[in-house]
């Protein structure tokens, strides 16, 4: 039976967006999304990260909510983020965890203590967000679709190799292969979980010949864009999308590698 379609279909619903940080990013895309559709969202960033990386970041324009700020590196931050957002909502329903650590290096370059970080950033905050979120989540009825969501998002990395990046390159395969595992552990909580890998999508990080020989990579000779991925994220965490679970979403337009 087809579903009449609500302009804000996520009314009622609190969200926690993370990776919050950098204007037309995919965080902040997916946030402004999620408010559009009607949910409370609780945006935070670790800005303090990009201010490391190559890329020109620039300052979040005036946005419909407010973004704080939590360092996912700390084991602490993941669960006190998920109580965060409890004490201030009473609830929360979809968590959408954008956030990761970039780092470049090769094998022979990678150090322990990157490994370190890409991993505690990139994969323990998502597992730690999980365990908190589940422990917190108020299940929706067995005859309604499940309420919970819990997305995160891996990097093409098992689609082609990535030896340049390396500790990033590991650590995001390991958030693709935990995906199964991490539904199931979740299914009784009535939280759906996915994992997406959205193809290089262009938020400023390259320019010049890089940019335009990436574009030629698509078959519409056009990078990914953050509205890409906002599209698949509020599919997924529609009540459309319940039947949709502990899957690997390669979103990637077609880009031929």
């Amino acid at each position: 039976m087809a579903t009449p379609l609500r302009p804000t279909p996520l009314r009622g619903r609190v969200a926690l967006v993370t990776g919050v940080s950098r204007p037309g990013g995919i965080a902040v895309t997916v946030a402004e999304r999620l408010h559009h559709l009607g949910a409370v969202v609780v945006a935070t960033g670790w800005p303090a990260h990009d201010d490391e990386m190559p890329w020109e970041t620039g300052k979040l324009g005036a946005l419909p909510f407010r973004v704080d700020q939590h360092d996912l590196k700390s084991a602490a931050a993941a669960s006190s983020l998920i109580d965060d957002v409890f004490e201030r909502h009473g609830r929360c329903d979809i968590v959408v965890a954008t956030h990761a650590r970039s780092s470049s290096g090769t094998l022979a370059e990678v150090t322990a203590e990157e490994l370190d970080s890409c991993w505690a950033v990139n994969v323990r905050s998502i597992v730690m967000l999980a365990q908190r979120f589940a422990a917190r989540h108020v299940p929706s009825e067995p005859t309604a679709p499940p309420q919970g969501r819990l997305i995160w998002f891996t990097s093409g990395q098992h689609l082609g190799p990535m030896d340049g990046e390396l500790a990033y390159a590991i650590s995001k395969g390991a958030l693709e292969q935990m995906t199964l595992s991490l539904s199931a552990a979740l299914s009784s909580a009535r939280i759906v979980a996915n994992c997406i890998n959205p193809g290089p999508v262009d938020t400023g990080y390259a320019t010049g010949a890089t940019h335009a020989a990436v574009a030629e990579m698509f078959p519409d000779g056009r990078w990914g864009s953050a509205d890409d991925v906002a599209n698949l994220v509020a599919f997924l965490v529609s009540d459309e999308g319940a039947w949709i679970r502990g899957q690997v979403l390669n979103s990637e337009g077609g880009f031929r590698r």
